[in-house]
């Protein structure tokens, strides 16, 4: 097996920005719950897709701490107040994934909560990653 192994089950229609599964080898890396906040706990962003950007800017420089890179994050949930304001802001969230994460899509899982810690936070996303050990 490789490092990453995207796990689709045959017959089974191809999901649209994530994986069904992943199986992979490595070193696990956990990231907390991340919000649009900068690293120094500024709110820049208040709109849906621009806290987005952040909270995923914040998933990779934890990575990069693990010497990791996006294609190594298997696993991304999302905590999100609105699933309206989430489905309305796909555009946008959608580049900004792309130019961040690039055409990596890991397993991931979207939830509507009733509310988060942040007052500020309209979303929160975790992470697992798997990076290659040297």
């Amino acid at each position: 097996m490789s490092l990453l192994q995207v796990l689709q089950p045959p017959g089974w229609a191809r999901p649209k920005g994530f994986s069904n599964g992943i199986a992979a080898k490595g070193k696990l890396v956990f990231i907390a719950g991340q919000v649009g906040w900068t690293g120094q706990g500024e709110w820049r962003e208040r709109s849906f897709a621009g806290q987005f950007r952040q909270a995923l800017q914040n998933i990779l420089a934890v990575l990069g701490e693990a010497k990791g890179r996006p294609e190594h994050i298997v696993r991304l949930t999302w905590y999100v107040l609105d699933k309206h304001e989430y489905r309305s802001s796909l555009k946008a969230v959608g580049a900004a994934y792309r130019e961040l994460m690039g055409r990596h899509y890991p397993t991931m899982a979207v939830v509507q909560v009733s509310g988060l810690v942040e007052d500020q936070a309209r979303l929160e996303i975790e992470a697992t990653a798997v990076v290659p050990e040297k």
